[in-house]
């Protein structure tokens, strides 16, 4: 039996996905075959989706999104009912793990899908919604969610909005949100996103939150296996590429970094992009000493170009 929850929540149904729960799912499907040529949308923002390293259970839950407005679609075509659900998310991650990555990609496809007007993305946090005096903070609110109508609205580490309590602005900047929510509902998406346990306890305080967003999706941290795929597709579309040696120094360089650090502190892709930037930087420092421009030699980052921190 599928391990998928839905708890129902003034008439909608509240879906959360984690990585356990879509590889249960995953066995089970036995109809991923998707004749793409009838579904440019989706085809659309294939591409992007499949340059994304690991997240399976969040490309399939877009997959399942996709589905569900299609079917919705053909359902009102042929007379039957087709109400329309929120679609408001939570986004539960650590730093890293392709939270905006994805929500821009989504706003492209309710682009395609005329779900959303424009299918732009307003990235905001707590000082763009959060003013300082009484009415500020309304008015700051009101402008973002203007500005971000038609498209997607993701706010990161949301729980900042609670941390002052009962007299801080940033609940009036929720409750402003919530009614914007209401009131444009057929062509905005929001999403809040931040880490896991903050965004759980954020959630708590609220309890009208959750049933306003229908759809929770988790974003596990990336394994050494991935992080090393994603930073050599980074160098590949720079057109770099390491030496066997640079590469197991990364590989054991990741492996100890997770073994010794609290994962909620550690950055995921950011991490390895910076790394990566750094190493590019090393590899030149050493080819400009060196004297050595050929193409061979601009294109390979080795070992000592790589800067460890102890």
């Amino acid at each position: 039996m599928s391990e998928l929850t839905m708890n129902k929540a003034k008439g909608q149904i509240n879906i959360v996905l984690n990585s356990k729960n879509i590889n249960h799912l995953v066995k089970e499907d036995r109809h991923d075959f998707i004749n793409y040529e009838e579904h440019q949308a989706l085809k659309n923002i294939q591409k992007e989706l499949d340059q994304l390293i690991g997240l399976d259970h969040v490309k399939k839950i877009i997959k399942e999104i996709y589905a569900w407005l299609y079917i919705n679609k053909v359902r009102k075509e042929n007379g039957l009912k087709s109400n329309r659900q929120a679609l408001h998310m939570i986004f539960k991650g650590n730093p890293g793990t392709g939270k905006t990555t994805v929500a821009r990609l989504l706003g492209k496809l309710f682009f395609e899908m005329n779900v959303l007007s424009k299918g732009h993305f307003i990235e905001a946090e707590r000082a763009d919604l959060v003013g300082e005096y009484i009415g500020h903070t309304a008015n700051k609110t009101r402008d973002l969610i203007k500005k971000a109508r038609g498209g997607i609205l993701f706010i990161d580490e949301a729980y900042s909005l609670a941390r002052g309590g009962e007299k801080d602005f940033g609940k009036e900047a929720i409750d402003t949100l919530v009614k914007g929510m209401e009131d444009y509902c057929d062509d905005l998406v929001v999403i809040l996103a931040g880490y896991p346990k903050e965004m759980d306890y954020f959630l708590s305080l609220n309890p009208g939150l959750p049933s306003r967003f229908p759809l929770t999706i988790e974003f596990p941290d990336y394994t050494v296996d991935e992080l090393v795929k994603m930073a050599k597709q980074m160098l590949r579309e720079r057109e770099y590429e390491f030496t066997p040696e640079a590469e197991r120094k990364l590989y054991y360089h990741i492996e100890e970094v997770l073994e010794s650090n609290q994962r909620g502190k550690f950055s995921n892709g950011r991490y390895v992009r910076n790394l990566i930037e750094k190493a590019i930087r090393k590899q030149a420092v050493r080819l400009l000493h060196e004297g050595r421009y050929d193409k061979k030699e601009l294109m390979v980052i080795r070992d000592r170009d790589l800067v460890i921190s102890s």
